[in-house]
């Protein structure tokens, strides 16, 4: 498990990092549409939901960033985080087929993280002795 621990550990701080740099789209949420998707919009309440989902998003990476620092929040980080992406590709596999060429290098590193994430998630865990 120790093996494990630290590769993943690394697997959450490259994506944590990656994550994190939707942030971006709080605070320009037209350039984020348009890097991320190809596409622009206009009106204010598009401009809140691009805000919106930007911080959110920009949130789990910082989630995936702590989970690399704190072992304790670890396993509660990646399963958050691998949640949070598997909705994303589901959501852009379901409904998002004009947008498969802008978003397939998200979509790839997300499922990268949702496969490691389970793999994680689901190995047997170390029982540390106890002295009684």
């Amino acid at each position: 498990m120790k093996t494990m621990d630290r590769y993943i550990k690394w697997v959450m701080l490259v994506s944590g990092v990656l994550t994190a740099t939707m942030f971006y789209g709080v605070f320009a949420p037209q350039a984020a549409l348009e890097s991320m998707f190809g596409v622009s919009f206009g009106g204010v309440l598009q401009d809140v939901i691009v805000r919106s989902w930007s911080g959110l998003v920009g949130l789990i990476g910082l989630i995936l960033i702590y989970g690399f620092f704190n072992q304790n929040v670890r396993r509660y980080s990646m399963a958050i985080a691998a949640t949070s992406k598997m909705v994303f590709v589901v959501l852009v596999a379901r409904y998002g087929e004009a947008f498969y060429s802008q978003v397939a290098a998200a979509i790839a590193m997300d499922v990268v993280v949702i496969v490691v994430a389970v793999v994680y998630l689901f190995s047997p865990r170390v029982k540390l002795k106890t002295a009684d």
